[in-house]
């Protein structure tokens, strides 16, 4: 049975729906990473699953206990939360912080409770400090705190909304060394990051969030060396793209190169590498598809993070590689020695609609 069980979940502001029809299943011990663009629903999509923002439809379970607004309090005991903005009282000293939720809740002896909370305060690095109040620490400090308050009550799994999306980059990496052991003493932990590389080094799993749901899962090599798909791939290899659609034989073939020249501009491409773009759409466009095919579409991609360029010309009709039936001509000669490799595709249609052919130039 796995630990957190999450079904058919959505959440709607009005008319507006945020996440829509979420299936997951969290194993104890996991940690999992929830990665993707803002505004795709992460951070509601953990405030969901704890009912900080109970969901509009839909379950979660949590060891096998389906969650309610009756028995939300004793789950959260065992399912702690840490948020972006720290969450720490600054009416109380950092002991007072980690000690009144069990002296409160836990029903916890003092003594007890005492020793525990200098014991986690010395896993994150903060003994010394005990009781110094939050206006005297750092960012990174006060997110440790935040962590081993957590921590002090004992949870089985932990939800950490952007816990250094508030720090300076120098306080980062102390806060991701503290969840970096956590994860390796078998806590469950469900991450709401943008540091991909705790994503791909520590969890077990990524969820790749787009459309209102879990977009892509799997492995951090599935998903960081081998995203299947579009905006998977977009988002991580930090992909750019123009594109230009020719749809007669008169289309303006200066406006085209001029969009192609600009996009090379704008993403800081160097001049060598944009030429040699520039001259793939000229002959794959201008002189190889549109003279036998009137209409056809260019893309242009750029990958940053993999440094590689592809540029594609799509066109409808039988299948019939343009390139190749050029043969020995000016054109053909010059796509081939500029691009690293070229391929060509061909997606077939149905009896009403004719297939496509797509003409592919790597480098």
């Amino acid at each position: 049975m796995s630990l957190i069980s999450i079904r058919n979940l959505e959440k709607t502001f009005g008319n507006n729906v945020i996440l829509k029809g979420i299936n997951a299943d969290i194993e104890k011990g996991e940690v999992i990473s929830i990665i993707g663009p803002s505004g795709t629903g992460k951070s509601t999509f953990l405030r969901a699953i704890n009912f900080l923002d109970p969901p509009s439809s839909g379950e979660v379970f949590f060891d096998g206990v389906k969650i309610t607004k009756k028995n939300v309090d004793g789950v959260r005991r065992r399912m702690g939360m840490v948020f972006q903005n720290f969450g720490v009282w600054s009416h109380l000293d950092i002991m007072g912080n980690l000690t009144t939720g069990p002296i409160k809740l836990l029903k916890e002896a003092k003594q007890v409770t005492e020793e525990k909370a200098y014991r986690l305060l010395k896993t994150v690095g903060l003994a010394e400090r005990a009781h110094y109040y939050p206006h005297q620490l750092s960012g990174g400090q006060k997110q440790r705190v935040a962590i081993a308050r957590c921590l002090a009550m004992s949870p089985e799994a932990i939800l950490f909304d952007e816990p250094t999306s508030a720090l300076d980059p120098t306080m980062v990496s102390e806060v991701m060394a503290v969840m970096r052991s956590l994860a390796k003493s078998g806590m469950t932990m469900i991450v709401v990051t943008h540091e991909m590389d705790f994503a791909r080094d520590v969890s077990n799993r990524v969820f790749y969030m787009d459309e209102g749901g879990i977009y892509e899962e799997g492995s951090p090599d599935d998903i960081f060396s081998n995203p299947k798909k579009p905006k998977t791939q977009n988002f991580i290899f930090n992909i750019r793209s123009f594109n230009y659609e020719a749809s007669s034989s008169d289309f303006d073939y200066v406006e085209m190169l001029s969009g192609v020249e600009n996009f090379c501009f704008r993403n800081a491409i160097e001049k060598k590498t944009a030429n040699i773009l520039l001259l793939l759409a000229e002959e794959l466009v201008i002189n190889i598809v549109m003279p036998k095919y009137k209409a056809c579409s260019l893309n242009l991609r750029f990958a940053e993070k993999l440094e590689s360029y592809e540029l594609s010309v799509a066109y409808n009709g039988e299948n019939q590689d343009a390139l190749e039936s050029s043969g020995d001509d000016l054109s053909a000669i010059l796509v081939r020695k500029s691009a690293k490799s070229t391929r060509h595709e061909y997606i077939p249609g149905d009896t009403a609609i004719e297939g496509k052919n797509v003409i592919k130039a790597v480098f």
